[in-house]
């Protein structure tokens, strides 16, 4: 078959969503290569995921070929395509001549703009629950003009609570006045951009509403963006807005985060107002901030934390190969790169010692899960128990769990965390951060099945629990990749470290930065 030909092929099979025939296409070889906007995806294997779960690409013409043929057996075909929502773009690609034919070396995707709104105009569903702007910027302060993404579990005055239900949401009053976190980021001259979606009633790691939709990731097209930020993180990653305003009771702002390739920011607990916030487990709710830009998060930071001097900067980093194993392998390579990189050029030092948190992580994970349930029944438990069936039944699971704790079991999970806490601040006292993956893996696909997400979770909460049941600041940054997707490394630091442990992820020598 000659060029044009395959070329035309692999239109075809584009246009079916023909997964078998768009894999033939590609040159099956570790080094193949696919990039759309900024990312870029390395490995046929690694293509054949995304394709699996994107569900299909947007239908498109293709309008004009050219054709340029730098070498013997290969030539860069470029397509240059339109959408049916009229926008354009182009497709080059690298074909080779093998012995089976033509294939596709490397492609490029142009980018298109990705609206804000669905087809028909509406703002979309899965990210907004109320597209704005609801609140202008008074274009003064160190905020102004950035557009931020409020989740829809603060008090919005003139709004209703959704909390990712739309039960809740019909039953929900008119919130009169602006929750503390909202008010004081706009007092620092934010836009109020919307208010953005998250898991149901905030119980989740995924980011997959059942009444909302599933967002789009784009750092990991067909991925999950995960949860219960899933809104705030959307937005922000698509560039709908700059900042996210968002909660982390168990990981929900740092998996997003590690998901989506931002930057975000879980705060000693207690650091940050709560007022105006629908809470879920109060002992370990708290809230934080997800953004694009290492130092609109510092700067946003500031507005949010109660005034106080600087503390003792950053010095020394702990790396515990045991809590570093909860990783999958490939994480933990790119996790052991970028910390060489990251203290490098920190000028810092970096000690490989045991915390003796892994030898407890067990004991204290299931006492975390114990507490976070029963008091996230005591918060909403009558409520779900007058209404039957609405919630989706991996959260129902959760709520039904902390149903069952007795007030003994409660009790002595309680105690296991004091102990889990006072052993955590005797091995990072201020100045120290201990380094670890934010998540155990990159997104699950979109599709993936509901025991696979529920693995991953369970996976990836042994490592966000550990800041979560001690109340420590922690802080996650876009410093690994996994078969060319985003995972984040986190930095947990002292009690009340906040301002430190951000200075230190936003140094203009961080490897970010570079």
């Amino acid at each position: 078959m000659d060029l044009l030909a395959a070329f035309w092929a692999y239109e075809q099979a584009l246009a079916a969503n023909d997964l078998t025939g768009l894999d033939h296409w590609f040159l099956d070889a570790p080094d193949t290569l696919r990039a759309e906007g900024d990312n870029v995806l390395v490995g046929h294997t690694a293509i054949a995921d995304f394709r699996r779960g994107r569900g299909g690409a947007p239908a498109r013409v293709v309008e004009r070929v050219h054709v340029v043929r730098p070498a013997a057996g290969v030539a860069v075909v470029t397509a240059e395509t339109r959408r049916q929502d009229g926008t354009r773009g182009l497709q080059t690609q690298v074909w080779q001549h093998t012995d089976a034919g033509w294939r596709i070396a490397a492609a490029h995707v142009s980018a298109v703009a990705a609206p804000a709104t669905v087809a028909d105009d509406r703002p979309d569903p899965a990210v907004w629950r109320v597209a704005g702007p609801l609140v202008a910027s008074t274009g003064q302060g160190p905020l102004a003009q950035v557009r931020t993404a409020v989740k829809d579990l603060f008090a919005v005055a003139g709004q209703r609570v959704g909390a990712g239900n739309p039960a809740w949401l019909a039953e929900a009053r008119t919130e009169p006045q602006h929750a503390d976190a909202v008010r004081q980021l706009l007092d620092a001259g934010a836009e109020l951009t919307g208010i953005a979606q998250t898991d149901e009633l905030a119980f989740s790691l995924a980011g997959t509403n059942p009444h909302y939709g599933t967002p789009a990731n784009p750092a990991a097209p067909g991925r999950i963006t995960g949860g219960s930020s899933s809104g705030p993180a959307a937005a922000v990653a698509r560039g709908w807005a700059d900042l996210g305003l968002a909660t982390d009771t168990a990981g929900s702002i740092r998996v997003p985060a590690s998901y989506c390739g931002l930057y975000g920011w879980r705060p000693t607990h207690g650091a940050t107002p709560n007022g105006g916030l629908l809470a879920l487990a109060p002992s370990f709710d708290t809230a934080g901030l997800l953004a694009r830009d290492p130092v609109l998060l510092r700067t946003a930071a500031e507005a949010l934390l109660t005034p106080g001097d600087t503390t003792v900067p950053i010095t020394d980093c702990i790396v515990d190969e045991e809590l570093v194993s909860l990783a999958e392998p490939e994480v933990r390579a790119s996790f052991e790169a970028a910390c060489r990189a990251l203290t490098l050029r920190t000028a810092l030092p970096l000690a490989h010692a045991r915390t003796g948190a892994a030898e407890h992580l067990q004991e204290w994970f299931a006492a975390f899960r114990t507490v976070q349930s029963a008091e996230a029944w005591e918060q909403h438990g009558a409520w779900i128990t007058r209404h039957p069936g609405v919630l989706a039944p991996d959260v129902a699971a959760r709520f039904e769990n902390g149903r069952r704790v007795s007030a003994a079991e409660r009790a002595q999970a309680e105690q296991v965390l004091s102990d889990g806490r006072k052993a955590l601040d005797a091995v990072l006292p201020p100045g120290t951060a201990l380094l670890l993956p934010a998540t155990s893996g990159p997104a699950p696909l979109a599709d993936a099945p509901p025991e696979e997400v529920e693995a991953v979770r369970a996976a990836t909460l042994r490592l966000t629990c550990l800041a979560s049941l001690a109340g420590l600041p922690a802080v996650g940054a876009p410093l690994l990749r996994v078969r060319s997707l985003p995972v984040g490394l986190c930095a947990l630091g002292a009690r009340g470290t906040d301002r430190a442990l951000l200075d230190f992820i936003t140094d203009s020598r961080n490897p970010a930065h570079a």
